[in-house]
């Protein structure tokens, strides 16, 4: 069974109110969608980082979202995982203030995770960065795992009209 690492950025889309005709209310949906119709298919991990940051905020989005990762596995926090991290920064491609998102990756990338599933574009969905990034990994032996939104891993879906 493949692995996907939760971002935070997934769970907050998916308890998520947004306001109707927006961006926002549309990733909401296929992020619902994608929890509901393929999220049972993978096995879906995150960090104890996704768990500090989904704690944050409004206390019932922080409760929602706890909730919904709660049944999910908690990758450790490495040596690997720093130096990974330390390395991601050091590339430039990733700001100082992006640490967190760092973090993310280098630890789907020393747990060889499949893909590490995220809404943010900024530091993580982005191609540019990604491919400045992946040396710092090749290096040390490691693959970067496929970094993509729920829309990018709906996979064949059929819905109903």
């Amino acid at each position: 069974m493949e692995s996907v690492y939760i971002e935070t950025s997934v769970v907050s889309y998916l308890v998520a109110r947004p306001p109707a005709g927006t961006l926002a209310q549309q990733w909401h949906v296929w992020t619902q969608d994608w929890w509901r119709l393929r999220q049972p298919r993978f096995e879906c991990v995150v960090s104890a980082e996704v768990l500090r940051e989904a704690a944050a905020g409004t206390p019932e989005l922080s409760r929602q979202r706890l909730a919904a990762l709660s049944t999910l596995a908690v990758l450790r926090r490495t040596p690997t995982v720093d130096e990974l991290t330390e390395a991601f920064l050091s590339t430039g491609a990733l700001p100082a203030k992006a640490k967190a998102d760092a973090l993310h990756l280098a630890v789907a990338t020393s747990h060889r995770v499949d893909y590490l599933l995220t809404w943010n574009m900024k530091h993580l969905a982005n191609a540019e960065i990604l491919r400045r990034l992946r040396p710092a990994a090749d290096q040390r032996g490691y693959l970067l795992p496929v970094v993509c939104t729920p829309l990018q891993l709906m996979g064949e879906i059929e819905y109903e009209d």
